[in-house]
């Protein structure tokens, strides 16, 4: 009885033995496959990529991620999905797939590149100075911790560059206000928006005529001794600057109107001074 006890048990052992193995075996040909699968798919991927099918491209990186999620080459998938939907201007895509390749896969090596992406995805929603700035501050923000983090590389290097350019559009953004609030003869709503420019975007093309509306606009409201100080730091700063011109003249003869710049006049107008 204990023989036969035993030789069950040793049978079972075999058994066991047996099907572990057989199990191995299966798996390891499943994760082959798997692997040659994904490997088929990131190639289809790259092809499409190259032949500007930036959708099909975007759609093979993603099949690439799933069929092997534990390869090295998921998050290498993943990543040129992002770069796939940002070629296509495909952004909110681009942002989510981003966002989510932060989350899965955080200790990856590529890291200053993704937040670059982010910022230039965030960037191209650049629309002109009427149209909504968020974008563009998630962009700053996100060149500015490039900036920080990642200090030696090229994507800082261009980082800098990119806000030099977004501080511009916002600029422009405050000057578009202010000369909108100007016509208006919105006189405290403008100053605040041209102080804006000269406080936080000193280093734009718009600083020159951010200080002439200032004098202009103290001037106008009698506050001579405000109009005199910036008129000071405009010619200071830029004395053959043609605002500076502008400005000089408002101070040394009587100005009766604001008239805003930039604001093309029709031949029919151009043409009734010639007579």
């Amino acid at each position: 009885m204990k023989f036969l006890s035993k030789l069950i048990i040793l049978l079972s052992i075999f058994i066991l033995n047996g099907c572990s193995k057989n199990d191995k075996e299966i798996s390891l040909i499943k994760e082959i496959n798997q692997e040659d699968e994904m490997i088929q798919a990131y190639k289809e991927g790259v092809k499409a990529l190259d032949e500007n099918d930036t959708f099909f491209a975007a759609k093979k990186f993603l099949e690439a991620e799933l069929l092997y999620p534990q390869s090295e080459w998921a998050s290498k998938s993943s990543l040129m999905a992002s770069y796939a939907y940002y070629i296509e201007s495909n952004y909110s895509e681009a942002l989510y797939n981003l966002e989510r390749f932060l989350k899965t896969y955080p200790k990856d090596p590529r890291m200053d590149y993704v937040h670059y992406l982010i910022g230039l995805s965030y960037y191209e929603n650049i629309e002109g100075e009427k149209k909504d700035i968020k974008p563009l501050i998630e962009a700053k923000n996100k060149f500015k911790f490039v900036i920080q983090n990642y200090p030696n590389t090229d994507f800082a290097l261009d980082s800098k560059f990119k806000i030099d350019l977004i501080n511009d559009v916002l600029a422009s953004k405050e000057m578009y206000l202010g000369r909108h609030y100007i016509k208006k003869e919105k006189w405290v709503a403008a100053i605040n928006r041209f102080k804006i420019v000269l406080n936080d975007y000193d280093t734009t093309i718009y600083t020159e005529e951010a200080i002439h509306r200032l004098v202009e606009i103290h001037y106008k409201i009698g506050l001579e001794g405000e109009a005199k100080k910036y008129a000071s730091l405009l010619g200071y700063n830029y004395l053959s600057s043609e605002w500076y011109k502008k400005t000089y003249s408002i101070l040394n003869k009587e100005y009766k109107t604001i008239k805003v710049e930039n604001e093309k006049k029709s031949l029919k107008e151009k043409f009734k001074k010639l007579f």
